[in-house]
């Protein structure tokens, strides 16, 4: 029987909220187009830091997902999103910033049943690319139920990143994520990299997993031609999430960075406020220079 960790930490991971004139300025963007944010829906303690910085994460499809993951505090019911457009307005909004490099992302839409959203994704990083031909566009994507010929607009339309996260170890997927699958989002990852895309995906620690279960994960990942994988710490956005089991030190993360290196991952990013777009302008530059 594998037994988690479960000493705590005394102190949590601290957030620094400052709100300056690069916070202003891509709020100022983002409302003016009638946009969503991950940083904003999923209350991300890096919205801060990210926004003072000049970027964001965009997440398109509307701000309703059809699923309920147990970590995520994205609102979640019956989407009512009908908005053609929105890929045109998103581009703009990229131009109006001046970005190199934006991470876009969306809700889960179930309820799409004929691509699950895939058109409005390809559409997207067409107007980047048609709008801001010097931005990189890396896209987080839901898994799109497995279904391959969703999962091949996105990849037709070139994205320079291909990301989709497995969450978590795959022993506690199901409590994490219980409409998810962690082998169909291992999949997912396997026809980016098959595609030949630049592919990445995500971890969070502290929900009951293990130190041998994180580098397992990272292994089986990497196996597959992953390049990319952040760690971060989960933090409980609400009374009604799950409970954090344990807060990390960063010891712990800084190992996580030397074995996932050592692996042959090209970029592991890992620390307590690390989240799968946290600093990707600055992993996507790394990558050019190392190509």
């Amino acid at each position: 029987m594998i037994e988690a960790i479960s000493v705590p930490r005394i102190k949590k991971p601290k957030i620094r909220m400052h709100i300056g004139e690069g916070y202003k300025f891509v709020d100022k963007v983002v409302q003016a187009n009638t946009l969503h944010t991950v940083c904003e829906e999923a209350r991300c303690p890096n919205i801060y830091e990210c926004w003072n910085r000049g970027t964001a994460t965009i997440m398109i499809l509307g701000d309703t997902c059809t699923r309920a993951c147990k970590f995520c505090s994205v609102k979640t019911g019956r989407p009512t999103w009908n908005d053609p457009l929105e890929p045109t307005r998103t581009a703009l909004a990229v131009k109006k910033m001046n970005l190199r490099h934006i991470v876009i992302t969306s809700v889960d839409r179930d309820d799409l049943k004929n691509d699950f959203g895939a058109a409005i994704w390809a559409e997207t990083i067409k107007q980047i690319h048609k709008h801001v031909p010097t931005c990189t566009v890396e896209v987080l994507t839901p898994d799109f139920q497995g279904f391959y010929p969703a999962l091949e607009k996105v990849f037709a339309a070139q994205p320079e990143i291909f990301s989709h996260n497995v969450e978590c170890v795959e022993r506690i997927s199901k409590q994490i994520r219980s409409q998810a699958n962690w082998q169909r989002s291992l999949a997912v990852l396997r026809h980016s990299v098959d595609f030949g895309l630049l592919t990445k995906t995500s971890i969070m620690v502290g929900l009951g997993e293990t130190r041998d279960e994180v580098i397992a994960t990272m292994q089986e990942v990497v196996e597959i031609g992953v390049k990319i994988f952040t760690i971060g710490q989960y933090l409980q956005p609400t009374q009604n999430h799950l409970p954090v089991e344990r807060y990390l030190e960063d010891n712990e993360f800084s190992e996580f960075k030397e074995i996932g290196t050592n692996m042959g991952f090209s970029v592991v990013e890992s620390g307590p406020l690390v989240r799968s777009s946290y600093r990707a302008d600055e992993q996507a530059r790394l990558i050019e220079v190392l190509n």
